[in-house]
């Protein structure tokens, strides 16, 4: 298995201590963080345009994790690269689930040079993505229903987990397998032994010590 990347979600952060908590972050064993870019259309919530991604480049070197969920990743992903980005991934359902155009998405990201994945949902069905599965660097896993923080962990999503790690062993890829939603002390080993390497986490962190949480997740 990859070695095990925390990607705090910056969703749950608390804006009146945003330097304080970018620099616990920064000290803490994470090594990524995460974006939820929202655009109030895709899903119904609003979050963070370029200008704030921008902010953050300027305090961390960490990998910044750009998670679209908006209506035309076609536009968007260029944006927020330009803005700091180092992995962007977008959702297939937003490009109507077409693999040409997520094909398409995934070859201008990578000509940008960044890292680019793809997010399926929780009623989409992984199989769909296989086409394209040698061209990503992720796949995200949603294990809530994309929109909002603190919701309650799917553990049915598991199964697409162990299906990307089966094929990713049959074929010889070298993607990592990020889950999204409900990621806490309790649930973590769930995700790593269907084949997780990569964790987002929001509410679990940012609500003690936030160098002590992130350890948490990597015993």
């Amino acid at each position: 298995m990859s070695q095990i990347i925390i990607s705090p979600s910056v969703l749950s952060m608390d804006y009146s201590k945003m330097k304080e908590q970018v620099d616990a972050l920064n000290a803490s064993k994470a090594e990524w963080m995460h974006f939820d870019v929202m655009d109030g259309h895709f899903v119904p919530n609003i979050t963070f345009g370029p200008d704030i991604l921008k902010g953050f480049r300027k305090m961390t070197d960490m990998v910044l994790d750009v998670h679209l969920m908006v209506s035309d990743p076609e536009k968007y992903a260029p944006i927020f690269v330009d803005a700091g980005a180092d992995m962007v991934t977008f959702h297939v359902e937003a490009l109507d689930n077409d693999l040409n155009r997520i094909s398409n998405l995934l070859k201008v990201l990578h000509e940008k040079g960044v890292k680019a994945g793809v997010v399926i949902k929780p009623k989409t069905d992984v199989a769909f993505i296989e086409p394209i599965l040698d061209q990503v660097d992720m796949v995200l896993v949603m294990t809530v229903e994309p929109g909002f923080g603190g919701q309650s962990f799917m553990k049915d999503m598991m199964s697409k987990v162990t299906w990307l790690k089966n094929k990713r062993d049959e074929k010889g890829y070298s993607y990592r397998i990020e889950v999204d939603g409900g990621i806490n002390g309790s649930t973590y080993h769930t995700a790593i032994e269907a084949g997780s390497d990569t964790l987002v986490t929001g509410s679990y962190v940012f609500k003690g010590d936030i160098v002590e949480q992130v350890a948490s997740l990597l015993r």
